[in-house]
């Protein structure tokens, strides 16, 4: 009996202190995601050197709407005394309609005071070209996937498969087009034509910022914008971009405008830490997804668009 009560106390002891350890490890995980937030959170901008140099901006991935950060970075840098010129490095299919004006517009700022040359690769469509069009040169590679000029509005329609659930929606509005962008209500002409006012609105915004930038007429934008996508070799050939070739063949062209010749130069991030969330560190997105679940991890990497958007649909 006495050896019988020995294990099982010690299997007990052992199995508390099993607990206590991955509690503890719990705990300082989210205590060290905290204090890593946290500080990134206090650097809005880049932490620029007294020595002249150029500053690079990656845009990768969905252009999202909220941008706040990377347009106050541009803001600094374009104030910035010692900074020269600025690298922009894309490689996105689009996205946010808002956001994209957005950056186009912090690009444009920027772009009147300074040199900015733009260097794309697979991808610089839709809203992704939207923001380079300021920069007074573009670099693609022959393979890139740029153009794509259009605007997209989504609305779903779940109102029939709700009816043939026996489910009915009522929506008291205070006028017709309140509910026109409620899925669960039945789109009608009037709602049809006038969310096609607005597409049509926004995209003669895109145009008109197309144009600017590339010094081309309007009814030229329009020929190439029926929202398909282009190659980089055709797209030079349409006066859409400037160049074919990598991010040196950018970074030179910059250098050329700056007089540099061949003295050393600082390229330096516009941004102090890559752009991407806590979750997708290296290691921190599977232990999550071993703690809480598959689902978790799903519903966290989804990047939700809403509203009008200028993207590639591949």
């Amino acid at each position: 009996m006495n050896s019988e009560l020995n294990t099982f106390l010690a299997g007990h002891v052992k199995h508390r202190q099993l607990m206590v350890w991955r509690v503890g490890a719990l705990v300082a995980f989210f205590a060290a995601v905290i204090v890593c937030m946290a500080g990134r959170g206090g650097s809005a901008g880049a932490s620029f050197s007294h020595r002249p140099h150029i500053v690079r901006l990656a845009i990768t991935g969905i252009v999202q709407n909220d941008v706040s950060r990377t347009v106050r970075a541009l803001k600094q840098a374009q104030n910035a005394s010692d900074v020269t010129g600025l690298l922009l490095v894309v490689d996105s299919p689009g996205g946010g309609v808002t956001g994209g004006e957005r950056l186009h517009e912090a690009v444009r700022r920027f772009a009147a005071v300074k040199p900015v040359a733009v260097s794309m690769g697979d991808m610089g469509a839709s809203a992704a070209y939207m923001l380079s069009v300021p920069a007074q040169h573009i670099v693609a590679l022959p393979s890139t996937l740029t153009g794509s000029i259009g605007v997209i509005f989504q609305r779903p329609d779940v109102s029939v498969g709700l009816g043939r659930l026996g489910i009915g929606m009522d929506a008291i509005t205070s006028g017709a087009m309140k509910d026109q962008t409620d899925p669960t209500s039945t789109l009608t002409p009037e709602g049809r034509q006038m969310l096609q006012g607005l597409v049509n609105d926004l995209f003669g915004q895109f145009v008109s910022m197309v144009a600017s930038g590339r010094h081309m007429s309007e009814e030229k934008v329009r020929s190439l914008a029926d929202g398909r996508a282009y190659t980089g070799r055709q797209a030079i050939a349409l006066g859409l971009v400037d160049e074919l070739g990598d991010e040196d063949a950018a970074r030179l062209w910059l250098r050329k405008q700056l007089r540099i010749g061949n003295a050393s130069y600082p390229v330096l991030p516009l941004l102090p830490a890559p752009s991407r969330s806590w979750y997708q560190w290296p290691g921190k997105k599977a232990l999550l997804k071993g703690l809480l679940g598959g689902a978790f991890s799903s519903a966290i990497d989804h990047e939700g668009l809403d509203g009008a958007v200028a993207i590639l649909q591949l």
